[in-house]
């Protein structure tokens, strides 16, 4: 939507029947993608496809072979994705100090794993968004628990992973096919539906993020895997998820696409238009690009069936959403459509909007997005109110305290402020 209001041609294509509805009568649409590869080529250097997607890695790679300007993964950023055992030794073989883990194939195997070495951990499917556990009891009996009562399918692939006490922080930057384009961002997630990180893990229920003072923590992090990565022909995001303690850094999973809510998130910090921004990843010789200093906090609003889809539970879509006074900037439409020039909920989630608000503090930055978010409307909306409570009490100062932030004007927190 942001590319057609700054006067771009785009065409949407929509994989899943019960997401038909999503971005209807906002964006053109096409049946089949690969009908309109000549219309593609047509633009020569100013035309793309995008893949907002995990799982098609391969496909990248051939059309970027066939000749295409391709932004979204690769084969390698997917297996990095999906098969996180593979990930983690990766990154322990590049000198970062990995949590202990173990894959597995069977049930049966991971609950005698447990029965010799009980331990707290979390127990993962190896695929993208795949079923995470993670355990609270020291001896691990919960986790065995979940095994006993419901198993992975024969032949499902998961891990067991010791857990690691800390602050959860994500790392990423764009990959422009042959290096990262700074600055880097940092960003803490809230995942769990409630406030309080109680309930289902959703994917994502709102981020703070900033460009600013992330250097150690990209060098100690994405940076060693610039050759790979380079090797592999990747072209787009790149984020590592960690936990960061007094001991140091340790990674837990990757996202090797475009991440939602996170795109809509840094969108605000980002002083390009996306037309730009984008050419610039495509762009070889790239290497930055301008970003304001300060955070941005988002809000996932949602509306039922969230946490669960509708593949789960039948709810009822097609509910009117109605936006009141606030900038265009911070509203990120999700699954909404247009019928008669009313927006509308759509699609499997209820990923209804992402909501931002932007500021020089962490406390500035939410205030403005709660602000933002007051001003949206639709039956039986719902958000968490807690976004960043944890970093504004003591986690920010914490990372600050151990090194892995840049402690600089733009990288502070109010309470820092007033002292």
């Amino acid at each position: 939507m942001r590319l057609i209001e700054s006067g771009h041609e785009v065409k949407l294509a929509v994989s899943e029947p019960l997401a038909e509805d999503t971005m209807a009568g906002l964006v053109p649409r096409t049946s089949d993608w690969r009908a309109e590869l000549d219309w593609v080529r047509e633009f020569g250097s100013n035309g793309v496809i995008l893949f907002e997607a995990v799982g098609f890695g391969a496909l990248q790679d051939q059309l970027r072979a066939d000749g295409f300007n391709v932004i979204g993964g690769s084969a390698f950023g997917d297996r990095l994705e999906n098969d996180r055992a593979y990930a983690l030794n990766l990154l322990a073989s590049q000198g970062l100090n990995c949590p202990a883990s173990a894959e597995f194939s069977d049930a049966a195997a991971a609950l005698a794993n447990l029965a010799d070495q009980p331990r707290r951990c979390v127990f993962k499917l190896c695929a993208s968004a795949g079923e995470t556990f993670v355990g609270n009891l020291d001896d691990g009996s919960d986790v065995a628990a979940l095994l006993r009562v419901q198993p992975p399918e024969p032949g499902q692939t998961f891990i067991l992973m010791d857990h690691v006490q800390g602050i959860e922080t994500g790392v990423g930057a764009y990959f422009n096919g042959h290096r990262f384009v700074r600055p880097a961002c940092v960003d803490w997630e809230h995942k769990r539906f409630f406030a309080g990180d109680m309930g289902e893990l959703t994917g994502e229920m709102g981020t703070v993020a900033t460009f600013t003072g992330v250097d150690r923590l990209f060098a100690a992090t994405l940076e060693p895997l610039e050759p790979l990565l380079r090797d592999a022909g990747h072209v787009g995001w790149v984020n590592l998820n960690t936990i960061i303690n007094e001991e140091g850094v340790w990674p837990l999973e990757f996202t090797c696409r475009f991440g939602y809510p996170g795109f809509a998130v840094l969108e605000p910090l980002q002083a390009l238009d996306w037309a730009a921004l984008l050419k610039l990843v495509l762009s070889p010789t790239s290497e930055s690009f301008p970003a304001h200093p300060g955070f941005s906090v988002g809000v996932v609003l949602t509306t039922p069936p969230m946490p669960h889809s509708r593949k789960e539970i039948d709810t009822p879509v097609g509910l009117p959403v109605v936006l009141g006074k606030v900038e265009r900037q911070h509203v990120h439409l999700g699954e909404v459509g247009e019928h008669n020039g009313a927006l509308l909920t759509s699609g499997l989630y209820g990923w209804t909007a992402v909501i931002t608000g932007t500021g020089a503090t962490i406390e500035q930055a939410r205030d403005a997005a709660y602000a933002n978010a007051a001003e949206v409307s639709a039956p039986n909306l719902r958000y968490r109110l807690d976004i960043g409570e944890a970093l504004i009490r003591s986690d920010f100062e914490r990372l600050l305290r151990w090194g892995w932030l840049n402690s600089s004007p733009d990288v502070r927190t109010e309470s820092q402020i007033v002292r």
